[in-house]
Order: structure tokens, then sequence, then C-alpha cells
């Protein structure tokens, strides 16, 4: 089948069929004659697993390490576990992050007036270049 076929029965699209060739994530395919990629069930197969594993958020440097555990049918589960472990070891920072910028923000906003005065915490802690950066939004 052609890259469109592919993107149709993988359900990504050609651009990042490309992209994933290009990042080595997908084996790059031999082209016709007439200059057509090339692709089978494998390489549909294998855009189904990227395609998960980028809804789960992996990098794709964890998708290439996945995959390659994917493919290695010898392979011990225990490396596949701490891999996902990692990503949601991320995860969870990322929601802690995520909600302490939320809780900030809320925080401003019902402290902001809202009316027809200049005065705006949220401005003003937008604009606020004393701010020492690594700490939590709370520090705001």
């Amino acid at each position: 089948m052609n890259i469109g076929e592919a993107a149709r029965a993988s359900g990504v699209t050609a651009k990042m069929i490309r992209y994933y060739e290009s990042v080595g994530l997908l084996t790059a395919k031999a082209r016709t004659s007439a200059g057509y990629r090339v692709y089978g069930p494998q390489e549909v197969h294998s855009l189904r697993f990227i395609r998960q594993a980028r809804r789960l958020g992996f990098l794709v440097e964890d998708i290439r390490r996945l995959l390659a555990l994917w493919r290695d049918r010898s392979r011990a589960s225990a490396e596949v576990k701490r891999i996902a472990l990692e990503h949601v070891a991320d995860l969870d920072r990322r929601i802690a992050e995520l909600t302490d910028m939320r809780d900030t923000l809320a925080h401003l906003a019902d402290h902001c007036h809202g009316d027809d005065r200049p005065d705006c915490p949220i401005i003003e802690r937008l604009a606020d270049t004393d701010l020492v950066s690594g700490q939590g939004c709370h520090s705001l």
C-alpha cells in the first residue's frame, strides 16, 4: 500500500509517517520506480503501536525503546514496566505542575475585581520581574 493507504489503515497522517521515518521510529521504505513508498501490514501495525504510545504521552525516545522491546520476543517485561513507571512518574510531576499553575491563576483571578479599574493582580504578577525562577507558582 502507498503512504495514503497506510495512513488511513493506521490512523496516522502521512506527514507523521514521514516524520516517524525521519526520526527512525519506522524504517524508511523502499520506493517504487514511480517514487512511491510501499508499506505492508507490519508497518501499519508498527504505526498503530506508535500512535497508541503517543496517545499515552510517551516521548519519541521512549517509543523507540518500547518498539525495540515489542519486536524482541525474548524480552523481559521488567524493562517495559520500568519505562512505563518512569512515564507515570513524569506524568504525576506534570500534573502537579499544572495543578499548581491552575491554582495560582484561580487565586489571582479571585483577587481581580474584573471591573473598569486598571488594578489587576493577574497583570501585576505577570509583570513582576523580581520573581525568583524555579519556585512553584504559589510563590507568585
